[in-house]
């Protein structure tokens, strides 16, 4: 009689290009320390309440009426019958966070609005026409905040309706009209279609591909809140100024889920921070094999294309055409990111072990108070609509900033902070306009009504990005002059709508003691003598106001005048005091705070002390820039 062989052991199903690391299923304990995890995202609002969650699905619903109506109106402006216009549909498909399943209060609402061929762009973006969907948005009492980007990358319109903040994006399909049941998995339906319409189809099907390569959904989503509300604190979740961004962390969670599909998402957490300190960078973090398509258009391939090949930390997306989401990042901001990882790893393994506990994982990042010196590059206007999409632009530059810099061989590495700062400011003179587009005037009050005082007519708005600067500890010199002069030269250039007598850009120095009162850190901190202080922030009366639509998050100030300026680089007057005892042997340009009137631009004694394009007051008109920010011409930063 024959023996009977012995059955292969079955294998775990593999979820990704690998087979996982482990299987094993999770203990009583890690479950325990999930439940932790997650009673902790819930207290910080990472979890929306059931009536905010309906009230989601009431305006979603009436979005999808809206766009149903606008491509009717559409349709018959375009010949086509009534009765038939009334069934060529149009269909809206939500991506991001919502459709992740891990949105909390307030958060974006990422919306595509898919319609049949006849629709075109700009029959949705058309800001003249009374039945294009902008008009059609617009004229809603509940929406709000209504702007459209029609040359963004991914063409948007940005607008509130009812208190939730929604990112509209709008595709059309080689379809004469769209079904209900449409889903957009198959790539044929990308043929045919110009690259902003690839791009925004991809931001739902990107998403779509995400849920589907995760082995255990309800534990990605606990572990992706984790990991995006401490990139959030920690201020490395922007990929608009080289960070990882909501897509990339969303990805690189789900790869580490298909390593261990049966853990606990407490442990997805640990393993998160640990493989991600450990991975083999530039080798690519991706959920599956790259596979060529029915589109003649690039796809991520570092043996083909040397763009390819520089990134950095490649996060590849699923859904075909596959790009890398993370093509923004650069050295500095990878050794920031690489930092805060090591740091989140540490604190993981103690929570897991019973020796920490999980809210140590989110505490506030200290930017604020981690770097000696900072740059700040400030965005103004004399309107609010020119300013935003003014200072959206030159947001979406700072990132060249951060690559220029990384070449200085004093720096070690500088970090962008993540969000702006808007403030706007009511003067009384025009010359007031001046001071405050170059950052000479102070935090604002937070009194909206300031605004509207008769005795203050002239109107500036900024916005303030800040790049903190880690300086080498055997840097002897710091020459950042024609390093801010490129950028300022590049940014204005390569922007139609920039406008001398109303906008400008300024980029100067500002050391830590220096620091506006609405940015500085509310934790004690130490100074050179070892004493501590608190320090006045965002919780005083400079607070944060309200979040702006276009940036992404930015704090808004209002002001009523000018009082005495606390950063002023000007390298004639040297350092303070106080610069002296918080900086010793450090030398940064600064200039003492009684030297400027508080109602006149001061005359600056030294030229090269900071970097200006345009200007406010209608004397101070388009100039060739002056040199320096925070090095000056000739002497540069000095360290002794």
């Amino acid at each position: 009689m024959s023996q009977q062989q012995p059955q292969p052991k079955p294998q775990p199903k593999q979820y990704g290009v690998t087979p996982p690391i482990s299987v094993k299923p999770p203990t009583q304990k890690e479950i325990e320390h999930t439940q932790a995890l997650v009673d902790l995202l819930r207290a910080k609002g990472q979890y929306e309440s059931e009536e905010e969650s309906r009230k989601r699905e009431v305006v979603l619903g009436q979005v999808n009426v809206i766009f149903k109506e606008f491509v009717r109106r559409v349709a018959i402006r375009k010949g086509i019958d009534e009765i038939v216009a009334q069934e060529v549909g149009g269909k809206i498909f939500t991506f991001g966070s919502f459709r992740l399943g891990v949105h909390g209060r307030g958060s974006d609402l990422d919306t595509l609005c898919v319609a049949p061929n006849f629709v075109e762009r700009e029959d949705f973006f058309d800001v003249d026409h009374p039945d294009s969907m902008f008009n059609l948005l617009k004229i809603q009492p509940e929406v709000k905040e209504i702007t459209p980007v029609p040359d963004a990358f991914v063409p948007v319109i940005t607008f509130e309706f009812s208190g939730f903040p929604i990112d509209l994006t709008f595709a059309n399909l080689k379809l004469s009209a769209i079904p209900d049941d449409l889903v957009l998995d198959d790539d044929n339906l990308l043929v045919g279609r110009d690259d902003a319409c690839v791009r925004s189809l991809n931001g739902s099907r990107v998403t779509d591909k995400i849920l589907q390569l995760v082995p255990n959904i309800e534990n990605f989503r606990i572990a992706l809140r984790c990991v995006k509300l401490w990139a959030k604190q920690r201020a490395i979740y922007s990929n608009i100024v080289g960070f990882f961004g909501g897509v990339a962390w969303a990805i690189v969670v789900a790869r580490i889920c298909q390593f261990y599909p049966n853990a606990a998402a407490g442990v997805i957490v640990s393993k998160f921070f640990y493989m991600m300190t450990k991975w083999s960078w530039p080798g690519p973090v991706y959920l599956t094999p790259i596979t060529d398509g029915p589109l003649p258009v690039r796809v991520w391939n570092p043996k083909i294309y040397n763009q390819d090949r520089s990134h950095r930390m490649p996060v590849i997306t699923p859904a075909y055409p596959c790009m890398c989401a993370t093509h923004n990042v650069s050295e500095s901001t990878q050794k920031v990111t690489t930092k805060e990882l090591e740091r989140a790893t540490g604190i993981s393994n103690k929570v897991l072990e019973g020796l920490a506990e999980w809210e140590e994982l989110f505490e506030e990042s200290s930017f604020f108070s981690e770097y000696r010196a900072y740059l700040a590059i400030i965005a103004s206007a004399n309107a609010e609509e020119p300013h935003l999409k003014w200072s959206g632009l030159v947001e979406s530059k700072i990132r060249q900033m951060v690559a220029r810099l990384d070449y200085d061989e004093g720096l070690e590495y500088v970090h962008p902070y993540i969000k702006g700062f808007e403030r706007v400011y009511s003067l009384a003179t025009p010359e007031e306009r001046d001071l405050g587009s170059k950052g000479l005037l102070p935090a604002p009050a937070r009194d909206a009504n300031d605004l509207d005082d008769p005795t203050k007519p002239w109107k500036l708005y900024t916005t303030t990005f800040y790049i903190g600067l880690q300086v080498r500890k055997d840097a002897k010199r710091l020459d950042f002059a024609h390093m801010i002069t490129e950028f300022q030269e590049e940014v204005v250039k390569k922007w139609n709508g920039f406008d001398k007598h109303t906008m400008a850009i300024h980029v100067t120095s500002i050391r830590k003691t220096d620091l506006p009162l609405d940015v500085r850190p509310t934790t004690p901190m130490k100074t050179a003598k070892g004493k501590k202080r608190k320090s006045q922030g965002a919780d005083d009366a400079n607070g944060p106001q309200k979040k702006s639509r276009l940036s992404g998050g930015r704090d808004t100030f209002i002001t009523n005048g000018p009082p005495t300026p606390t950063a002023v680089p000007d390298l004639a007057n040297g350092s303070s005091e106080s610069d002296s005892a918080e900086l010793p042997g450090l030398r940064l340009p600064g200039l003492s705070r009684s030297s400027v009137p508080p109602h006149n631009p001061p005359a600056p004694s030294n030229p090269t002390a900071s970097v200006q394009y345009g200007g406010m007051s209608g004397i101070n008109q388009m100039r060739k820039p002056d040199i320096g920010g925070i090095n000056g011409m000739s002497d540069g930063l000095l360290l002794r």
